[in-house]
């Protein structure tokens, strides 16, 4: 067992519990917006040391600065802004390239591109929930304990069964730990459920919450899997040392990413 693992998992979860209850939505998109500038920072670094790339780091901090300032849009324009801001970025991206004489390229504009996309734009979804859906400080909670939970049952169970492996992007991952880490998921939220129930009064349906779990769990380990192709295209083993035990922010957010848009269209749907 890593022993710096669980010692920054125990001091992490009361932060992110504080900061999810006790701040209001301007001090969490902050809060969110500095995770997404600490996330791009490490993905550009990455791309930059190890292939030897140029990265657009400049847009891609202004991309995730901007979280922070994501509800001072109005609520129905969220979304639209969203979806100018993105062609925006792709029109800056290359004139960019056009006015520095070729000295970015192609390459440099698909990895700047990229890291907006998939840590700004879905990182960004974890505000949103929160602040944008019924019951949002309740449902953001099922992003969180689906990842986690997932997480430490997948390693648990790997560890302590695992003996089918089933992809060289990251050895160590077997077919048992991955079931584990859904039924971990499963069980973490569904008890989850039964406070929300029980302490808060919050009615979610257990079959349809569970279902979603499910879903989520799987998204959340083709995140985690994500996150190592990128480490193993750049060669890299962690992103950084910042967490001991976990490596740097995305590699502790990995799974959060993929889970929170595709966690929002569901509760869209509920």
């Amino acid at each position: 067992m890593n022993v710096k693992r669980v010692v920054s998992g125990l001091v992490l979860f009361p932060i992110v519990a504080i900061l999810l209850i006790l701040g209001n939505q301007y001090v969490v998109d902050i809060a969110i917006a500095a995770i997404a500038i600490m996330s791009i920072h490490e993905f550009y670094k990455a791309f930059r040391t190890a292939k030897k790339a140029n990265p657009i780091s400049w847009l891609g901090y202004i991309a995730a600065a901007m979280i922070s300032l994501i509800h001072v849009v109005p609520r129905l324009w969220i979304l639209k802004t969203i979806g100018i801001l993105l062609p925006l970025s792709i029109i800056i991206l290359f004139l960019y390239v056009i006015t520095s004489n070729l000295k970015r390229n192609i390459q440099d504009i698909a990895i700047t591109f990229f890291g907006i996309f998939y840590i700004v734009i879905f990182l960004m979804y974890i505000s949103v929930i929160r602040e944008d859906l019924e019951n949002g400080a309740f449902l953001i909670w099922y992003v969180f304990f689906t990842a986690w939970g997932t997480d430490i049952f997948a390693y648990v169970i790997g560890k302590c069964f695992g003996k089918h492996h089933f992809t060289e992007i990251s050895p160590h991952k077997t077919i048992e730990g991955c079931i584990g880490g859904i039924f971990g998921a499963i069980l973490l939220t569904t008890l989850y459920t039964v406070a929300c129930q029980f302490i808060f009064n919050i009615q979610f349906n257990y079959i349809i919450m569970i279902s979603i779990c499910f879903v989520l769990s799987l998204i959340s380990q083709i995140g985690d899997l994500a996150a190592s192709a990128v480490k193993r295209y750049t060669g890299i083993k962690d992103f950084s040392n910042l967490i001991p035990g976990h490596g740097g922010m995305l590699d502790r957010i990995d799974s959060i990413i993929f889970i929170a848009p595709f966690a929002y269209f569901l509760f869209m749907l509920i």
